[in-house]
């Protein structure tokens, strides 16, 4: 067992707590929450003290691509479009030992600011391997890319092929989904038929969506740089006169049964907004990676009064620079507790691990980390955690 103390103790879903300790079970379940000195440490069992620190539970990602970790500063392109080319290009020079240790440095950079648990979009299943041997986690989403319908087919038997090869990795703390990357990256068949097999399979969905003013350009109108890359490939593009949430719940593939993760929704209005929340949509706000590619703000408020689920992510390090998910909070505005029930209960609700992780509830897994500063409301100058336990399991620290 394990016994963990700190000068505050925030559970999230009650008080904080002055001078207040966790009691972790053989489970790697969360036995007991209260002040310290109502929660005695059974015989034998390993005791840490965190007098200057405050104990909160673990943080949640819900955006990120740890097989990127390697790319770190390396990507100096502004225009969107032109960076997202340059980073293909990147990744087509790795190696698959590249990406592998690009994931593993992002789990443990992940631990290392707190985070326990991730969700990953990859297209080479780096991030799920480096997940389950280092016993992480998370939900791995894998991307599935065919702008070009005639090869719908083609894109789709890789993605069925990556998911059976990954599919055994998948456990009670590891979940596999797929990830359809954009709408001007996948075309209408794909987005069929990927639904499809995710409602067969039970598989989670994320996509990148109205994250751009070239995408929503590209769907509204058929044309900007993502049309002309298409076209230049012989590829027909169409302009579909809406924004890029109203194309896809006119595509029919918004379905309630995917729980379908919409990463960004920067470009959307109070009607998309509305669609997102009538599919049982959430939304993964990346504000620092929004404001580095000059996309805009994402109406964090209105998707809240809309009752919609949203988590933070910082997308990718080559993006943003570091795993500080605090940092996307303090980007997003939210300060004092408003600020800890997103990075912890709100993300996982967005990810539906909300029965599983995000507060510190007896029952619940014991994820949880701890921070150099007994008051929230004043943050450390580092977001280094000091402790990050995953299901019991110290991992950092």
């Amino acid at each position: 067992m394990l016994r963990i103390s700190a000068g505050s103790v925030h559970p999230v879903t009650a008080p904080s707590i002055a001078d207040g300790a966790v009691l972790v079970d053989e489970r790697g379940k969360i036995a007991a929450v209260g002040p310290a000195a109502t929660v005695a440490a059974p015989a034998g069992a390993r005791q840490l003290e965190f007098p200057d620190g405050t104990l909160v539970p673990g943080l949640v990602n819900c955006h990120t691509h740890l097989e990127l970790t390697h790319l770190a500063g390396r990507n100096r392109e502004t225009a969107f479009a032109r960076w997202i080319r340059e980073i293909r290009a990147m990744k087509d020079a790795a190696t698959p030992e590249q990406f592998s240790r690009s994931a593993e440095q992002g789990v443990r950079a992940a631990w290392a600011a707190g985070v326990t648990c991730v969700a990953d979009t990859g297209s080479t299943g780096a991030p799920l391997e480096a997940l389950a041997r280092l016993g992480g986690r998370g939900i791995y989403y894998q991307e599935v890319f065919g702008p070009d319908p005639a090869k719908c087919g083609e894109s789709l038997a890789e993605l069925r092929q990556a998911v059976g090869r990954l599919g055994p990795l998948a456990s009670r703390h590891l979940r596999l989904g797929v990830s359809p990357h954009a709408p001007y990256t996948v075309s209408d068949a794909l987005y069929r038929a990927v639904t499809d097999y995710a409602l067969r399979e039970g598989l989670p969905v994320a996509v990148h969506l109205a994250e751009s003013r070239e995408e929503s350009e590209f769907v509204r109108d058929g044309t900007g740089p993502f049309a002309d890359a298409l076209q230049a490939r012989g590829i027909t593009v169409e302009a579909r006169h809406c924004s890029p949430v109203q194309y896809l719940g006119r595509l029919g593939v918004l379905e309630r049964a995917t729980g379908w993760l919409c990463i960004h929704c920067v470009q959307v209005d109070e009607a998309d907004i509305a669609s997102l929340r009538d599919a049982g949509a959430a939304v993964a706000h990346c504000p620092r990676s929004n404001r580095v590619h000059g996309h805009g703000t994402a109406p964090l408020a209105a998707f809240r009064r809309a009752g919609l689920r949203v988590g933070l992510g910082t997308d990718s390090v080559v993006s943003v620079g570091d795993a500080d998910l605090r940092a996307e909070a303090d980007a997003a505005g939210l300060v004092d507790e408003d600020a800890l029930r997103t990075l912890t209960i709100e993300g996982a609700r967005a990810l539906g691990l909300d029965s599983e992780i995000g507060s510190l509830d007896v029952g619940k897994d014991a994820d949880l980390a701890v921070f150099s500063s007994t008051n929230l409301h004043q943050p450390p100058p580092s977001s280094t955690a000091l402790l990050t336990v995953v299901a019991g399991r110290v991992v950092h620290g």
